[in-house]
Formats: structure tokens, C-alpha cells, sequence
């Protein structure tokens, strides 16, 4: 079978790539080519174009990149119409995704049309249920409260359980211990409270310099970077006045010793919590879009944790609240006490609803049983 797959990000690339290792175990004959990060394209037969160069966040961010868009959109639709995939895969990116789906589900190719890692319709935007249903032939979920979501509105999905399980469960036997990190990247002794800022620019443009502004009010503690392969170190030195340690592509390491940490709200949160650190959302989207977006989004929580446990577990700090003086507070109330202690509880509650790891193995199954009918 001929596999065309989509990914924009780098939690995307991540998720594809192991779907990929599964599809090859069910299929010998897979030839993937792909839009996506360094890990799909050691999976990968051919590579089209690297996320690096074709994501955009923020709507200022998409506006002013719109003829780089629109010359991807171009691309990525003659390539196919090339390439004549049997099957279509996307994941998550649904500004992008959902067009492509459109165009070659209109296009009349025999390609089998999959959606996997859904657009977040819940947040916002809940008539695009309607577009995906319409334009995918099958559609995976990874949250649990998304298939109750879909059948609100008269349609059935998979619900195949988060893949991040999948991707813990491979790393842990060569996790670094505090030991072995301390020793590898120079740390101190003092307990490590962890940034995540986000894997893309814009993300770590508007988080980090909030972030760092707490370091000195925590003496003893020394806080670590979680950086983005994706992303050059000069970037991240632009923001750099204080003594913080910044350390790539090692991100579980770091969490797997970390105390607690400040993260950007996405699933770096729920990433977090699977290792038990307490930790403190930050959201900054910027004054003008953050008021766009609060007239349409239609959720009470920003936080993965949150949602699906559907009450506020972690602290969310949002566009004004997130500033030094709440952030010092909420982080001195996660560091030891009550609050900590509930959060880690309220963790133990997250791991049962989200079940066990395997959803790239499921997700790969059921793909492979609908195309070989």
C-alpha cells in the first residue's frame, strides 16, 4: 500500500512516527511518504517537506505567512494527485489537514481518507464534526470524552486511547536517572524545577521571558529548559539573562527529575503529569487574539489534565494572570503541602481514564483491517 501521511508539529511527528512502525508490522509492502519532523522521516520511504518549514501559529502568525500557505497547500495537492496514495492519513493540523482532505476526497482517487489526533472541534469551531465526517472516511480518537462529543452530534469514532502512553512506554527503560542527568549536562544538587515553553517559536516568544522572571525567587532550586530539536539554540539565548540550564530533545529526562514544573498549555501538560510532576499551566496567545478566541471557544479548561478530568486539578494561568506574582504563587503552593499532594492524586485519577498504552497498535489495526476488506 502507498501511505500518504500528514503531521505539523513535533508532538505529531512523534505520533506518526510510531503508527508508521505499526502499519509496517501489518504491512510489508508500505511505501510512506510524508509531510512531517525528523522522527517520521526515519520511518519515512520519502519525505516531502519538514514542519519546520510549513507550520504557522497564531492567526497574526498565518496571516502574515499566507502565501507560504497557500504555496504549501498547492504543493501538497499536486504531490498527491502525483503520488495517487491509497491511503491518506492526518494528524491533528486541521487548518491544513481538513483542506486536503476535501480537496482529494472531491478529486474522486480511490485514496482511503483517515483522520487521526482530531482537530479540537470541542474547544471550538464544533460544526467542523460535520467538514471531518465529511470529507474522512474514518476518524481515530485519543481523548475520552471525545467520542460522547461525536455521538452528540449523530456520528461514531473510534476512540482508540492516547498515544503518548505509547511513546512513555518505549522511553522509560532508558530514562537518565537524577544521578546520570546531574552528571551529563552539569547540573547542581538542587532540586530541578522544569520550563516547558513549547516547540514552537511563537509558543516560547510569549512563555519563556514570563517564565524566567521567577527563577530568582527560588534560590533553592535550580530550573531547566526542556528545548525543541526543532528549534536553534541562538532563539533561545535571545531570552537568556539568568543562569538557567537549557537542554535539547531531552524532555522526559528532565520531567522524570523534576520537582515541578511551568508549562505551555498543550500536551506537554499531560506529558507532565503522566511523570507526576505538579505543575502550573501557562497560556499567553496575546491581548488581541485571546479576546477573538474567548468569544468562540466553548471549554471551561485550556489544560488536557483538566479536561478530562473536567474540574480545574492544575492551576491555569491565562493572557493577564500570567505574570510573576501569580506565577511565584502558584509555584511555591505545588513545591510542597496540601496542594501538591492533591494534584498528585487528582494524576492517579488521570492515568486510569486514559487506559493503558497501545493506541498506535490499535489505531494501526483498524486501519489495516478497513483498507484490506
Amino acid at each position: 500500500m502507498k501511505y500518504y501521511i500528514i503531521a505539523g508539529e513535533a508532538s505529531g511527528d512523534m505520533h506518526a512516527a510510531n503508527l508508521m512502525k505499526q502499519l509496517k508490522q501489518r504491512d510489508t509492502d508500505a511505501f510512506f511518504r510524508v509531510w512531517g519532523g525528523d522522527k517520521m522521516q526515519a520511518e519515512t520511504n520519502e519525505m516531502v517537506r519538514h514542519f519546520k518549514d510549513s507550520s504557522f501559529m497564531g492567526i497574526f502568525n498565518v496571516l502574515w505567512n499566507i502565501r507560504t500557505i497557500k504555496k504549501n497547500f498547492t504543493l501538497c495537492e499536486n504531490d498527491i494527485m502525483t503520488f495517487k496514495p491509497d491511503v491518506l492519513i492526518l494528524i491533528d493540523n486541521s487548518g491544513f489537514n481538513l483542506r486536503i482532505a476535501k480537496y482529494v476526497r472531491l478529486s474522486k482517487l480511490p485514496t482511503r481518507i483517515y483522520y487521526y489526533i482530531l482537530p479540537q472541534a470541542w474547544a471550538w469551531k464544533q460544526k467542523r464534526v460535520h467538514t471531518i465526517h465529511q470529507w474522512c472516511h474514518r476518524v481515530f480518537a485519543i481523548l475520552p470524552f471525545e467520542k460522547e462529543f461525536y455521538k452528540s452530534y449523530g456520528y461514531d469514532v473510534d476512540y482508540v486511547g492516547h498515544p503518548i502512553l505509547d511513546v512513555m512506554e518505549q522511553r522509560k527503560p532508558s530514562l537518565l536517572g537524577s544521578d546520570e542527568l546531574r552528571k551529563e549536562f552539569n547540573l547542581s544538587e538542587k532540586p530541578i524545577i522544569a520550563l516547558l515553553p513549547g516547540s514552537r517559536k511563537q509558543e516560547i516568544k510569549t512563555k519563556l521571558p514570563a517564565m524566567l522572571k521567577v527563577v530568582k525567587h527560588f534560590p533553592d532550586y535550580q530550573f531547566v529548559i526542556a528545548g525543541s530539536e526543532t528549534i536553534d539554540l541562538s532563539f533561545y539565548k535571545t531570552y537568556l539573562d539568568t543562569d538557567v540550564k537549557i537542554i535539547f530533545s531531552r524532555t522526559y529526562d528532565i520531567l522524570n527529575n523534576a520537582t515541578a514544573a511551568l508549562v505551555t498549555s498543550g500536551t506537554a501538560t499531560l506529558e507532565t503529569a503522566l511523570f507526576r510532576v505538579p505543575q502550573v499551566v501557562c497560556y499567553k496567545p496575546g491581548y488581541v487574539t485571546y479576546h477573538l478566541l474567548s468569544g468562540i471557544v466553548k471549554i471551561k479548561y485550556i489544560c488536557m489534565v483538566n479536561l478530562i478530568l473536567d474540574r480545574m486539578a492544575v492551576q491555569e494561568l491565562i493572557e493577564s494572570d500570567l505574570n510573576e506574582k501569580r506565577m511565584v504563587k502558584e509555584l511555591n503552593l505545588i513545591l510542597e503541602g496540601d496542594r501538591r499532594v492533591q494534584i498528585l492524586k487528582d494524576y492517579d485519577e488521570l492515568e486510569v481514564k486514559m487506559g493503558g498504552p497501545g493506541a498506535s497498535s490499535r489505531t494501526a489495526e483498524l486501519m489495516w483491517e478497513d483498507i484490506s476488506r
